[in-house]
């Protein structure tokens, strides 16, 4: 058909020209966010079929106006034919229901098998706040004023709230680099928001990333002028591609009879179900699994060792966007591919692919520990109850190391102290304000190096930590370069940049972003706010009122919920009113709660997500049924520290990694830390 067709067409030359990208070794920052944020699998026929039906509907309407020689309101388009043909077959989809937590995870919830799914919308808990009350983006038109006041360009905000030269960072005294990581760790088992997968407008042909005109996809992001990062440069716009709709949503949405509003898709599960090690559909979890051997194993990497240990597997794609070797040392160098594993943002910089190798290497310890004490299990039971056994690490660490620095202990006594049981009633689905804003606080606490360090945790002579930028998309540094270890060592042993109000956001990722040549480099602050915004997220004041806070109108009550009056006189200088403080902004601009590292907006934010998390999980590790009371017993006593012990060369660390403490102050041994007890899960042959 003609949308088929057109849809196709657009899809098969921006694949095309992001290969030749590649090849060429011509990729640029914003190729890279591109190629990382496609979406795969099922999700890319389900951004496929939104593209389809939206082609379908204009190219009826626009025969039926020269027909009729009228304008056509959309929603006398056979809406429900197009709806049988184009959406209702991946709406089905997800009503598919099995007994234990799988892949897909489209069942958790037996009053609606849709929560929590993957490839389903993200969750709205407040009114959306587009430009058009549909799908516009607030600044689609730079003329229009929202509260009568006009939005300022993110880049501007960027530079005059956000930027912190890399020699201005502070230091976290509290926290170590560990919890950055941690947290962008399990953000990635929450929340994947793709891109469309076209950089093509299908309205007119213009290409997204050589032009500054605004047409779906493209949104670009304004260069102000007199911007000290581009000069004189021609560059007027930074490259944006629009979030990817879900079916039948946005302007076509009442085509359905459902919601008009736009809505973005979450192609992974909202559950902590260790996503990332295993990849969130079934085609993937395949490919990385060893299916050579029934024994229940992780594949690996097949060319290279760390020190007899296992490294991830290289990605079989042809081409190869990792090849930036040459780039950043030698031209002569050897290039490796990118490593594979469940999430497709493992190698956004060596400390993600750091974290991604620890677990690998935890669940191929947990197959083979669990054959010794049953023998008689196969690979896939083995497998499984690795990949069960896995997903509670992950819950126990987050809910009872992690959260706490984060939202500080009144937010978690409020939220997510005592396990309630499952409550089939709460809709665990992942918010759209947490995955395109609250979530994203810890920019904020990224170092400008990925610090690496040596046996007695000092910098490593051999080799020295890389400026962040030179570590983006580096899996090279982790073959040839020291492993694993001096990596764990840096996160563990070196301090988390403190977010401070005049000291946000480091260079690297604010002027650096994906850098490796001359090619003019992305701004994370301002990808983020012009996100927020492409999502019709709600401004500042509306998000504190839904958490009960005050809503500052005026200056003087800015400057008291933010503590500093120069802030808010250049916030308002930017905003005019407080009311269009983009939420990501003003989240991360309010003072810390009590013993965390976010303010009281985003503490909420986050800690009731978690909390819809814990309490819609049917699967939780607590919930009565899912493990047994001894299994229960020993989950409880999950130490990270001892997972480095046990997959790593490291000998001595923190007994708490989250927790920043120099190593003269003493570390643990790693004999004396205690073994995680899998005697609960052993099983008689005859039970």
């Amino acid at each position: 058909t003609a949308p088929e067709a057109i849809t196709h067409r657009s899809d098969v030359s921006t694949q095309y020209r992001s290969v030749e990208r590649v090849r060429r070794n011509a990729v640029s920052p914003s190729d890279i966010l591109r190629l990382v944020k496609q979406p795969v699998g099922q999700t890319r026929n389900a951004v496929r079929a939104a593209d389809y039906m939206d082609n379908t509907i204009k190219l009826i309407k626009r025969s039926l106006e020269r027909r009729e020689k009228r304008s056509i309101n959309a929603t006398g388009v056979y809406p429900l034919q197009l709806h049988r043909n184009v959406c209702q077959s991946l709406v089905l989809a997800v009503h598919l229901c099995v007994k234990r937590r799988n892949i897909l995870t489209c069942f958790l919830s037996r009053l609606n098998t849709r929560w929590g799914a993957s490839n389903t919308p993200f969750t709205r808990w407040l009114p959306n706040e587009y430009e058009d009350g549909i799908s516009l983006p607030k600044g689609w038109d730079p003329k229009r004023k929202i509260n009568k006041r006009l939005l300022p360009l993110v880049r501007e905000v960027s530079n005059r709230i956000v930027r912190t030269v890399n020699s201005n960072v502070e230091s976290d005294p509290l926290y170590t680099h560990m919890v950055t990581m941690f947290g962008q760790w399990t953000d990635h088992d929450l929340t994947f928001t793709p891109h469309s997968p076209v950089i093509r407008s299908f309205n007119n042909g213009i290409d997204c990333d050589q032009s500054c005109d605004r047409t779906e996809p493209c949104f670009p992001i304004e260069i102000p002028k007199k911007d000290p990062r581009f000069g004189k440069k021609s560059q007027s716009c930074i490259p944006f591609f629009r979030s990817a709709a879900t079916c039948g949503s946005g302007n076509f949405g009442h085509t359905f009879g459902a919601s008009t509003v736009r809505q973005q898709i979450n192609s992974l599960t909202a559950f902590l179900d260790v996503g990332q090690v295993y990849g969130s559909e079934d085609t993937k979890a395949r490919f990385l699994r060893d299916l050579t051997s029934d024994k229940g194993l992780l594949r690996v990497n097949t060319q290279f060792t760390d020190s007899s240990r296992e490294l991830l597997p290289f990605s079989t794609m042809v081409t190869n966007m990792c090849a930036t070797r040459a780039r950043i040392t030698d031209s002569k160098a050897q290039e490796v591919p990118c490593f594979v594993a469940g999430d497709e943002r493992s190698n956004e910089h060596i400390g993600l692919t750091a974290l991604h190798t620890l677990f690998l290497r935890e669940h191929n310890r947990l197959v083979r520990a669990l054959a010794d004490l049953n023998p008689h299990w196969n690979g896939e039971r083995l497998y499984q109850e690795a990949r069960k056994i896995m997903g509670g690490h992950s819950q126990v660490l987050t809910f009872r190391d992690y959260l706490l620095p984060i939202v500080g202990p009144d937010f978690i006594a409020s939220h997510v102290s005592t396990y309630p049981g499952y409550d089939e009633n709460v809709d665990p689905s992942i918010a759209n304000v947490f995955a395109t804003a609250a979530y994203r606080f810890a920019h904020l606490m990224v170092q400008p190096f990925m610090f690496r360090l040596n046996e007695q945790y000092q910098d490593h002579p051999d080799f020295p930590s890389p400026m962040l930028h030179k570590a983006f998309f580096t899996p090279w540094r982790v073959v040839f370069e020291g492993g694993l270890d001096p990596l764990i060592r840096g996160l563990v042993g070196r301090q988390a940049k403190l977010n401070t109000q005049d000291h946000m956001m480091t260079d690297e990722l604010r002027d650096r972003l994906f850098k490796f040549s001359s090619e003019l480099a992305l701004d994370l602050a301002a990808l983020n706010m012009q996100r927020g915004r492409d999502h019709g997220l709600s401004g500042y004041n509306q998000w504190r009122k839904f958490c009960g806070l005050s809503q500052p109108r005026t200056k003087k009550a800015l400057a008291k919920v933010l503590k500093s009056k120069d802030l808010a006189n250049n916030l308002l200088k930017l905003y005019g009113r407080a009311d269009n403080i983009d939420v990501w902004l003003g989240g991360v601009a309010e003072p810390f709660v009590r013993g965390g590292r976010v303010g009281p907006l985003f503490a909420c934010l986050i800690a009731t997500q978690f909390q819809r998390i814990r309490t819609g999980d049917r699967l939780w590790w607590e919930n009565n049924g899912v493990f047994t009371a001894g299994q229960r017993d020993s989950l409880k006593n999950t130490s990270l520290a001892r997972i480095i012990c046990d997959n790593t060369g490291i000998t001595d660390v923190p007994a708490q990694p989250f927790l920043y403490a120099p190593r003269k102050s003493g570390y643990t041994k790693c004999g004396d830390i205690p073994v995680f007890d899998l005697s609960p899960w052993k099983e008689s042959i005859n039970s």
